[in-house]
């Protein structure tokens, strides 16, 4: 089936990726506040050159998400320009065929738990058949995961045949002793951390780092921020991966709402091989 640009654009208003999302002014507006006090925990890894203020964050957002770009509007729903989010897949489907071309390594980490695991598995999947060597270092590293509540006892793993890197909290029948940890749920997290272990690891192992990291939050700023060809997928709440673009330290930023059903990312991904030439 060829997926056309409308198909695509129809798709993303039916479904909420885009157009008028499920995220809300008010949780926007808090983010980009928290970013321009350098909270950690929306930064993603980023330390930023110049001071950014509520209002160039927001101005920052209009452009390149396309959120509404008044100051004055406080309450209600916002939105993702559909165009602006397919304008950012083609620019993706770009950096895959030139990844797959040069037969280049890749890295796949999600800090979110399901919903987007699927979509790069199936870009991992297309990856592969087109040669490229899929990286899982760090599977099972155990380490201490630093949220706001305090640390907790977390791993690096995957469940996916190809391998999206997440992290797993430890199950408390975890025995220490044990190669590998017991693993619980993913966990949702905003972290650099993960994608800083797997890239050690690499290190470790005297390993190259990959040619490519795909993700999302921290996996696709920390990656970016050391200097590695990142493509990052962000919510209308997630200004960090657009300010990395704009830096230059990620080189494409998806907008999307990255909280739906898995199901809901297939027609985009379909797209993006299509466009890419790597439809299986």
């Amino acid at each position: 089936m060829t997926v056309s640009r409308d198909d695509l654009v129809a798709h993303l208003l039916k479904t909420r990726l885009a157009g008028y999302v499920g995220t809300l002014r008010e949780n926007n507006l808090r983010n980009y506040s928290r970013f321009a006090r350098r909270d950690p925990d929306v930064l993603f890894g980023l330390d930023p050159d110049t001071a950014w203020s509520k209002d160039e964050v927001l101005a920052l957002m209009a452009r390149r998400c396309g959120v509404n770009p008044d100051p004055g509007y406080l309450h209600g729903p916002d939105t993702i320009d559909p165009q602006l989010t397919v304008d950012a897949l083609d620019r993706l489907a770009v950096v895959l065929r030139e990844t797959a071309d040069a037969g280049g390594s890749v890295l796949l980490g999600t800090g979110h738990p399901s919903h987007l695991a699927a979509m790069y598995a199936a870009f991992g999947r297309a990856l592969h058949a087109a040669g490229c060597d899929l990286r899982t270092p760090a599977r099972g590293r155990s380490f201490a995961m630093h949220f706001a509540e305090g640390p907790r006892r977390c791993a690096l793993d995957y469940r996916e045949r190809v391998g999206v890197l997440r992290v797993y909290e430890e199950s408390a029948s975890s025995n220490r002793q044990d190669l590998r940890p017991a693993l619980g749920d993913p966990v949702h997290t905003h972290s650099p951390q993960p994608v800083r272990i797997a890239l050690a690891a690499l290190a470790e192992e005297g390993e190259s780092l990959p040619d490519l990291v795909l993700g999302d939050h921290g996996w696709a700023c920390g990656a970016g921020r050391l200097g590695l060809r990142a493509v990052g997928f962000a919510d209308s709440n997630d200004p960090a991966v657009f300010v990395a673009e704009a830096a230059g330290l990620v080189a494409v930023t998806i907008p999307l709402d990255d909280g739906l059903r898995s199901d809901c990312y297939r027609l985009l991904t379909a797209y993006v091989l299509q466009l890419a030439g790597m439809s299986q």
